[in-house]
């Protein structure tokens, strides 16, 4: 049998880290620029924008864990999860082609079609992230070797990123013919992702090799995975945090195109001459700080996290880019400086947070396996990815709902009480939600002690099963 806990070449790490890097061009886009798309690109009303949201999330609530059961029971050549990334990367791509899409029919036509490609490119990246996901628990059965996979994963995740905040608004505006808002912009830029995408993923799936293997005697059924997985504590109290975490990301994302659109608008800058810079530049440099930020605090995350903990580096993180987050409440238009500052102090403490949650993930399917003989990693990945889903998908929703109730109109200046709420929604309300997940993460059990000591169990387990299974 392979040695499991070896050490992983560096190339094998960076090839799991190209899926990310296909992922988030589709994510950090669904984050941070979706509700802008369909309310002032699609023209859709914000509330009928926030029905869908709700709606999909619905369906993903039974889609995402089917996905997670799937996986974990295919057998191919290329083990459970991997066939997955060259089965539906092009699938995917093409999807995504027609979700930017936007057709010249009635609003009924329109509605029709957005709820059909959401839904279809919701479901397709479900089918494709989960099982690349679910691969960093079977890539080693060392704890210490996954964190160190996961920081890797978010450098590609930060740099997708990147390229998202400083391309998209500019490529939609170049093919759009100098027009944010133009639809064949949209749909131009995102062949252009797309096939960026496939290749990314193909480059993870051919690069990357699965190690950690159910135990042999190992008699699965979906109702006992089931069971096992919502009466496993650690992964509960890790779901909650999640949602609430992403709830936290989630509101502020939607409204930061709008932020910056409707409230700091176009403005000059001092320290670079006086020049004028459109609200398109503005927010595009406000995002790719973020993401350069969150890429330097995912190069620390690891350091401090072998030093500390992961659980209590996560909480000290999270302390800090909470208050990073409610400080716009107290910020003018016109304080670029300051807004700028805690942009870059908040993402590089909040962006690693991701890092050290993933990495928490794969020691909850330890723990399963450790507490029942049993390993469900897809189940388990499935599932926390779905808590993602509904986070971003609920925060839209408030979001959106919110934008309605105080009088939003797209393209218009917007009224009073409309810019209090999307102030509300990028300060003090996330920041609340975030104060709330912290809580949550400080009664997650699982230390790095108790980690390892799991895994020493469990790695004789693996010895005594392969020395009887030679017998």
């Amino acid at each position: 049998m392979e040695n499991n806990t070896q050490k992983l070449k560096f190339t094998e790490k960076a090839a799991y880290g190209f899926g990310d890097l296909a992922s988030v061009l589709y994510w950090q886009t669904f984050m941070m620029y979706f509700t802008f798309f369909y309310t002032d690109v699609f023209l859709i009303p914000a509330s009928a924008a926030a029905t869908m949201f709700l709606v999909s999330r619905i369906w993903d609530g039974v889609n995402d864990p089917l996905m997670g059961v799937l996986a974990d029971r295919t057998k191919t050549r290329w083990g459970k999860f991997r066939p997955y990334l060259l089965w539906l990367c092009i699938p995917f791509a093409v999807v995504g082609v027609f979700t930017f899409t936007v057709p010249e029919f009635g609003m009924t036509g329109k509605l029709i079609w957005a709820y059909t490609t959401f839904i279809l490119i919701m479901m397709l990246y479900t089918a494709i992230n989960i099982p690349y996901t679910a691969l960093l628990g079977v890539i080693s059965s060392d704890s210490k070797e996954r964190t160190s996979v996961s920081s890797i994963k978010f450098i590609f995740a930060y740099g997708a990123g990147i390229i998202v905040s400083a391309t998209l608004l500019p490529m939609v505006k170049f093919f759009g013919g100098g027009d944010s808002i133009a639809p064949r912009g949209w749909q131009l830029s995102f062949i252009i992702y797309g096939i960026a995408a496939v290749v990314f993923f193909l480059i993870a799936f051919k690069g990357t090799k699965e190690r950690v293997q159910p135990p042999a005697s190992q008699k699965t059924s979906v109702i006992k995975d089931l069971k096992e997985l919502v009466t496993n504590g650690p992964w509960l109290i890790l779901l909650a945090g999640t949602i609430t975490f992403i709830l936290f990301v989630a509101l502020r994302g939607s409204v930061t195109a709008h932020y910056f659109k409707y409230v700091i608008g176009e403005q000059s800058v001092k320290i670079l001459g006086g020049k004028t810079y459109s609200f398109e530049t503005l927010v595009s440099a406000f995002n790719t700080i973020g993401q350069l930020s969150s890429l330097i605090g995912v190069f620390i995350v690891s350091w401090i996290a072998k030093k500390l903990g992961k659980k209590k580096t996560f909480l000290i993180f999270f302390a800090v880019a909470i208050v990073s987050t409610g400080s716009y409440f107290f910020l003018s238009a016109e304080q670029l400086g300051l807004i700028y500052f805690f942009q870059i102090i908040g993402s590089l403490t909040g962006g690693p947070m991701s890092v050290l949650l993933w990495a928490m993930y794969a020691d909850t399917a330890d723990y399963a396996e450790w507490k029942n003989g049993c390993r469900a990693t897809g189940l388990i990945f499935s599932a926390s990815t779905m808590s993602q889903k509904f986070g971003w998908a609920f925060g839209a929703f408030v979001a959106l709902t919110l934008m309605s109730s105080v009088g939003f109109t797209p393209n218009e200046v917007q009224t009073g009480d409309s810019l209090k709420g999307l102030i509300a929604l990028f300060s003090i309300i996330p920041a609340a939600f975030g104060v709330l997940s912290a809580i949550i993460i400080f009664f997650y059990p699982l230390n790095d002690k108790r980690v390892e000591e799991i895994e020493g169990e469990l790695a004789e387990r693996r010895k005594l099963e392969d020395t009887a299974a030679v017998v």
